[in-house]
């Protein structure tokens, strides 16, 4: 697995990173969610009929589950440990939508425990792209961050993987020259060979599209 080393500039992240952003509006949303199932919870039990009782039960089940997400969302693991497990992976700007960019990635989706490689196009929908252009085949290196690392993959053959632009962790321009350096030229060109097939990729359901291996260039992921 190809790792990429540099300084995460926490502050750049918190900013632009629209991973952390996810998180705040999840915590957000459960914060809400609390304070609904808790009023609606105590509401119940004031009426003190024998049918409301069970709702209030119910309902207290809800406020403590949205408790606990809001409680966990903020610690995951850090947007530094993410780009230091990740693995890293071409991504290019393949089109465009109201806010922002889709980009086209070329990212491993077998399991780690398999020993296997299966390469798949996915595609991930940004509004920032720092220190990059916003135009189609536009170089965006990135990390992929895979769906192992949750219990609700076991079972899966394919993993789900988002792309995360290292962009999004540093607005130092060398680091991302870097990166984009550390990528062989084999796989942009496999991207930009592609770029045909990045709406198919977005229609899809799972926003993934699997490569044939016999159709991959020799030496990919060597």
């Amino acid at each position: 697995m190809r790792h990429f080393d540099f300084a995460v500039d926490r502050r750049h992240v918190h900013a632009v990173n629209e991973v952390v952003v996810g998180r705040r509006r999840l915590r957000l949303a459960a914060l809400i969610a609390t304070l609904v199932c808790a009023t609606a919870t105590a509401y119940l039990v004031r009426l003190g009929h024998a049918w409301s009782y069970p709702l209030a039960l119910a309902c207290a089940l809800g406020a403590a589950t949205a408790l606990w997400v809001a409680l966990w969302a903020p610690r995951r693991t850090g947007i530094a440990r993410l780009y230091a497990d990740g693995e890293l992976i071409p991504a290019v700007v393949s089109g465009f939508h109201s806010r922002g960019a889709v980009l086209l990635a070329l990212v491993n989706v077998a399991r780690r425990d398999t020993g296997e490689s299966r390469y798949a196009l996915v595609t991930k929908k940004v509004r920032e792209l720092p220190g990059h252009r916003f135009a189609p085949g536009e170089r965006v290196p990135a990390v992929a961050v895979r769906g192992d690392r949750t219990a609700r993959t076991i079972g899966e053959r394919w993993l789900p993987v988002d792309t995360m632009p290292i962009a999004w962790g540093t607005s130092d321009g060398a680091v991302i020259e870097r990166a984009r350096a550390a990528i062989d030229e084999i796989e942009w060109r496999l991207l930009a060979d592609n770029l045909a097939l990045a709406d198919q990729v977005q229609r899809s359901s799972t926003k993934r599209l699997l490569l044939d291996p016999g159709q991959l260039p020799e030496g990919l992921g060597a």
